[in-house]
């Protein structure tokens, strides 16, 4: 049995970014403006942070990564809330949509006329 062929590798990625006044240099597999994209967002986060440059880095980057986890957290329960409230809208709108066909199709059938009345027994 032969083995499939193996996939390259993804390209990877050398970017230099700045993060609370540090340069570093990450390697990655996504594209370089993601990469930068991230950095910026860490960076801003450790900036807003109250009293940010006299804070040793260490701390500073478990606040910030505190931070952004919660914001993780938040943005998650907000899908969730948005997409059992979508089910829930698609459920609605489905009963809705089955009762109007039911109520179109019935509109669209003929009338039945009554059975006639079996025949009376003769009168003896």
């Amino acid at each position: 049995m032969s083995r499939p062929p193996r996939r390259p590798p993804p390209a990877r990625h050398t970017v230099a970014v700045e993060i609370a006044g540090e340069k570093h240099v990450l390697r990655s597999d996504v594209p370089p403006e993601y990469t930068r994209s991230v950095a910026a967002h860490v960076d801003a986060t450790i900036r807003a942070l109250p009293g940010f440059q006299t804070l040793e880095p260490f701390r500073a980057a478990t606040l910030a990564a505190l931070s952004i986890t919660d914001e993780l957290l938040r943005a998650r329960d907000e899908i969730r809330r948005l997409r059992e409230e979508a089910d829930r809208r698609t459920g609605e709108l489905s009963a809705v949509l089955e009762a109007a066909d039911a109520a179109s199709s019935a509109a669209r059938r003929p009338a039945r006329r009554p059975a006639p009345a079996p025949p009376s027994p003769p009168a003896d």
